[in-house]
């Protein structure tokens, strides 16, 4: 992470050029679309995770059912 954090202006005009070669200029709008919706989806999965554990620990503990027939005599 610290080595995107510390690269210059230089470095990026570098990388670029090296996609549009590598890729060309009609693929590189294909590539972010798939990018784009690989984060998307994997956002959605996190979010639907983090909301399931969430309604898991709200949940009412279920009691055991022996516990149950104690508590009504």
């Amino acid at each position: 992470m610290l080595l995107f954090l510390s690269m210059g202006g230089m470095e990026w005009i570098v990388i670029i050029f090296a996609i549009l070669l590598l890729f060309g200029g009609k693929k590189i709008p294909e590539l972010m679309k798939g990018l784009g919706s690989g984060i998307r989806e994997f956002n959605k999965a996190k979010n639907d995770v983090t909301e399931q554990l969430r309604e898991g620990m709200n949940d009412k503990p279920k009691t055991n059912s022996k516990t149950e027939d104690k508590s009504a005599e």
